[in-house]
């Protein structure tokens, strides 16, 4: 089996163990995965992990006890919990005492020709879902993991921060909200393809300072967070989406003063995120900026992490 694998560097093995897949398992081929920031996060040493990467895709079940499965288009949630501890019993499973993270932690993920998840992880895609949109699932989930943390009320001002994918996500979620919502961006080429999406964008321009209801922190930067508390007003609130390798040094004197909600925001709800994706709610296409099949892999991660790039899919297999 080939794959992207990652333990002191980053390195294309074409040798890799094919998994199997246990009781409640399913073995998936792989057929799209898209590199996230927080790939490009463990390679700088977010996480300590050692093992394939990848945890946004979309594939083909081809081996499972559950035969109904058998054969079926699917993406799949990353947390893989346990089901016993005092999180998973309360209902408080993404945060399982005991998970593990597909590509992430303690899980090989899906930059390589097959995975496994359990059955109760996954989703089946729609038919008239493409891959190339179906595997924003697991990004565009993150976002609206966003309305379901905070109530947005229709005027609220939000700013997102950041004019990554993931900013251009979470963007196009809480304008749903009918949020008035503006994109703080830093590169003339995304800001294009915000304003393509119909979002108010701004670049290298100067923004009023404490103006904002709720501020989505989606920098990839460990100096959003710094960023955000100049621009949320008293008693609003901050969602905290970046994850960072390197530490944050913010002074939160501010936060506590002004009674600032920090709301940190990670895995959401894949239904809605196809929901919405199978409707046309949210626009993906215009994201992606480059595709390479798997054994390009290395160049794809490093186009990846150039700052005018947007989405890397990674090209795998047929599904």
């Amino acid at each position: 089996m080939r794959g992207l694998q990652f333990a002191e560097t980053l390195r294309f093995a074409d040798a890799l163990s094919k998994p199997s897949a246990a009781e409640n398992d399913a073995l998936i081929s792989v057929g799209l995965a898209g590199i996230c920031n927080t790939d490009l996060e463990i390679v700088r040493g977010y996480k300590s992990f050692h093992g394939v990467l990848g945890h946004e895709f979309v594939g083909t079940v081809v081996d499972c006890r559950q035969r109904d499965w058998l054969g079926k288009r699917v993406v799949g949630e990353i947390n893989v919990t346990c089901g016993r501890c005092d999180q998973c019993q309360v209902g408080r499973s993404k945060h399982c005492r005991n998970r593990a993270v597909l590509g992430i932690s303690g899980l090989d993920g899906a930059f390589a020709e097959f995975l496994t998840l359990p059955v109760e992880n996954l989703h089946r895609v729609p038919d008239e879902l493409p891959d190339e949109e179906a595997v924003f699932v697991e990004p565009l989930a993150a976002a609206f993991q966003i309305v379901e943390q905070i109530h947005v009320w229709p005027g609220d001002r939000a700013a997102v921060l950041g004019d990554g994918k993931l900013g251009l996500l979470c963007a196009q979620v809480l304008a749903m909200s009918e949020a008035r919502v503006t994109l703080l961006s830093k590169h003339e080429s995304k800001a294009d393809v915000a304003r393509s999406l119909g979002l108010h964008t701004v670049i290298g321009a100067d923004v009023s300072e404490r103006e904002y209801d709720i501020v989505v922190e989606a920098t990839g930067s460990p100096a959003g967070l710094q960023q955000s508390l100049e621009l949320v007003r008293p008693r609003g609130t901050i969602v905290l989406k970046t994850t960072v390798a390197e530490p944050m040094t913010v002074d939160l004197s501010r936060a506590a003063v002004d009674e600032i909600t920090i709301v940190g925001s990670r895995c959401g709800p894949f239904r809605r995120a196809l929901a919405a994706l199978s409707s046309g709610a949210v626009k993906v296409k215009p994201l992606i900026s480059a595709r390479f099949p798997l054994h390009e892999g290395l160049e794809a991660m490093e186009r990846a992490s150039e700052p005018e790039i947007l989405k890397v899919l990674l090209e795998i297999g047929t599904p």
